[in-house]
């Protein structure tokens, strides 16, 4: 994947879609400071390509 294409901002539904985390569960892990780093543009959640990439390699680390 080319640099530029990890720093696009995906929805929720985008990340649920390209990922299986669910909405549900990226709506709690926000509440709680935790789950993938999250960017607000006004009321807007998205998040980062490549920050969702990272927390899902530091999760299976952590579970390996």
């Amino acid at each position: 994947m080319k640099q530029d294409e990890d720093d696009f901002l995906l929805s929720r539904r985008e990340v649920e879609e390209r990922f299986g985390l669910s909405k549900r569960f990226l709506e709690l892990a926000g509440l709680k400071g935790q789950g993938p780093r999250i960017v607000r543009l006004g009321r807007a959640v998205r998040y980062r390509v490549s920050d969702v990439r990272d927390w899902i390699a530091k999760q299976a680390e952590e579970l390996s």
